[in-house]
């Protein structure tokens, strides 16, 4: 059976909830909190307090765009982590007791994994293996994905995340926050060759952005000394160079997965994944290593439910269901 299924996702900020059925997406709300924005990153208390008051809304709605009652659902799922534990627990607590008014099942939900098979909520879907480049302001991590259910770190960070960087050097130029799309946007109009960021060189195919970030921070320091107007007078190229080195970064280490697996069906996921610069980079490395690449559609790339929901549709139909007993886990590794 088909199963139509009501997914929750609530792990840092954005409230969410879709209707999924028979593999289609009918619905995906999402609630955004703007309470954040003044305090320049987000603070988990306003979150999950703000989480609470969006959650009936956000849901009611999401029923009724799909033209769902809640006598139509088969299940319940709901992001278990990782994330923010105070956010994570609205969207557990809530699940669970909806789903036991209802008698209904619940399935929890790792929240990178959702990343990954946003893939599968649209044509077109990569085939079987596949390498995603899954980059997040706390993830970065090369997968190996050999089926829905199937996953294998290659890869990943070892300090610091790569929308991170992103998010910190937008914030050491004074751009106000969510920094990292506001610097992806004054980036398109400077040179990226301008300045020179140094690129980590970690063994295999992992990641390392702390340096990169010190690097960032001692060049606006030594450079607005000599001269304080030196970032409003160079905002395009010191955005576009910031950019272009992160992106170089992250591409050295999957096209050396690429050429030692052999595989050249190429994904990227998470909310870094809408950055323009590495869509661009992505479709001329496609052209230059014969990949065939695959990249969401700009609404799947950041935290939604809909993500939850289709890889809620394969665990169903797998049979993989939580219990009452489920609590949210905010270091939730990518299940293997």
């Amino acid at each position: 059976m088909s199963p139509t299924i009501l997914a929750i996702e609530s792990s840092c900020d954005d409230t969410s909830a879709a209707v999924i059925k028979d593999g289609k997406i009918l619905s995906n709300i999402v609630a955004t909190q703007a309470v954040h924005e003044k305090y320049g990153g987000v603070v988990p208390e306003l979150a999950s307090r703000a989480h609470e008051q969006n959650i009936i809304p956000v849901i009611s709605q999401a029923l009724l765009t799909a033209n769902i009652t809640k006598s139509e659902l088969n299940a319940v799922a709901f992001t278990r982590g990782p994330g923010l534990l105070g956010s994570l627990l609205v969207g557990c607590s809530f699940a669970k007791s909806f789903a036991l008014g209802l008698h209904l099942p619940i399935i929890e939900v790792n929240h990178m994994q959702a990343h990954i098979l946003a893939h599968f909520i649209d044509a077109p879907q990569p085939s079987f293996p596949f390498l995603c480049l899954t980059v997040s302001g706390g993830h970065t991590q090369i997968v190996l994905v050999n089926n829905h259910l199937d996953f294998e770190i290659l890869g990943q960070t070892t300090d610091d995340a790569v929308g991170e960087a992103f998010d910190k050097s937008a914030k050491l130029l004074g751009l106000p926050y969510p920094g990292g799309p506001l610097l992806d946007k004054i980036a398109q109009s400077g040179n990226p060759d301008k300045y020179t960021f140094p690129i980590v060189n970690m063994p295999g195919y992992d990641y390392s952005f702390s340096g990169i970030k010190t690097s960032i921070l001692n060049f606006i320091k030594n450079n607005t000394q000599v001269n304080p107007d030196f970032i409003s007078e160079n905002l395009p190229d010191i955005c576009a160079s910031i950019q272009k080195a992160l992106i170089q970064t992250l591409m050295k280490k999957l096209v050396l997965a690429t050429k030692e697996t052999g595989i050249k069906e190429i994904a990227i996921a998470g909310g870094v994944s809408a950055n323009s610069g590495l869509r661009q980079t992505m479709q001329e490395f496609a052209l230059k290593y014969k990949w065939n690449t695959y990249v969401p559609a700009f609404q799947y790339c950041t935290d939604n439910a809909a993500m939850i929901a289709i890889t809620a549709h394969y665990k169903y139909l797998a049979g993989e269901f939580a219990n009452q007993y489920a609590s949210p886990d905010p270091r939730l590794k990518l299940s293997l």
